[in-house]
């Protein structure tokens, strides 16, 4: 089957515990609200995310042979995604995220695997020659599939997180990607122009959260785009919404449209999410962005 978009990494179990505020008080007991789980973590939104936009979607990752990533696989089972794994003792990705009322998260990231792990190549290859763009997650073992994806000729992207410009773990994936999707919450202006001077990048996208995102490219002034405020949708858990802003601005894209309206939709993608509670529960779908997208005028 030929794919829209093949996501290589990053599903894993997220969970939820919703806390008073952060930093939490110095004491030996805080009462919560019932703590949940999810299948969740940041090649999953963006892989969910696309499927709910109507793309046709997969992903490959490695994962457990534990009750977690049985979970995973009965969720993509459900789904009729591809779900494409390798196994590895020390078991499925896991992070603990803290809440605020207001949305704001702490992530406890447990990745689990060791650095260096090396995979069968088989386990990405085929997805790769039938997809037209291959996000790929800054998991350690990713970076291996580079080359193939360079080789085929798909677009890639890949979203470098709260990277800051310096730590060299990154580096493979920003120069490999023709789309880099970065937050701007320890970003230096300088790590951008390193982006698009070394790399392969026609455009870095910088995450800003409630102040929207940029848009920096070779050739002309960055852009600024608005975040979007969806009044009957007010922040209620900021998890997930970067995932969803990429999945929305891949899709739409992909889709023929230019950079800023690509933008335009991720935003409206980002509130969205956040109007809801948990991981990746309540992604917007294609009819609904439409929809908010010709609110927007």
């Amino acid at each position: 089957m030929e794919l829209d978009v093949f996501v290589i990494g990053g599903v894993g179990i997220d969970t939820i515990v919703r806390v008073p505020g952060l930093p939490l008080d110095d004491v030996e007991t805080i009462h919560v609200e019932p703590v949940e789980t999810y299948v969740g973590h940041t090649g999953h939104g963006v892989a969910l995310g696309c499927h709910l936009l109507g793309l046709r979607t997969g992903l490959a990752d490695v994962i457990g042979d534990d009750e977690e990533g049985y979970r995973i696989r009965k969720l993509y089972d459900d789904l009729r995604l591809p779900l494409h794994v390798a196994f590895h003792p020390s078991g499925t990705r896991r992070s603990v995220n803290l809440v605020t009322p207001d949305g704001r998260r702490l992530a406890l990231y447990d990745g689990r695997h060791p650095a260096g792990l090396q995979v069968d190549p088989d386990l990405w290859r085929t997805s790769c020659a039938q997809a037209e763009h291959v996000h790929v997650s800054i998991m350690d073992f990713a970076r291996q599939a580079l080359p193939d994806a360079l080789a085929w000729g798909c677009s890639i992207s890949t979203d470098l997180h709260d990277w800051d410009g310096r730590n060299d773990y990154h580096k493979d994936f920003a120069t490999a990607a023709d789309i880099v999707f970065v937050s701007t919450s320890a970003l230096t202006l300088d790590a951008v122009d390193w982006i698009l001077a070394k790399g392969r990048a026609r455009l870095v996208v910088a995450m800003a959260g409630a102040d929207g995102s940029y848009l920096h490219f070779t050739d002309r002034p960055p852009q600024h785009v608005p975040a979007v405020e969806l009044p009957d949708r007010p922040v209620v858990d900021t998890n997930g919404a970067g995932d969803a802003y990429v999945a929305a601005f891949l899709a739409r894209w992909l889709d023929g449209v230019g950079w800023h309206d690509a933008a335009v939709a991720g935003s409206i993608a980002g509130a969205w999410a956040c109007g809801s509670r948990g991981t990746h529960t309540d992604l917007i779908t294609a009819e609904e962005l439409a929809a908010r997208s010709g609110a927007l005028g």
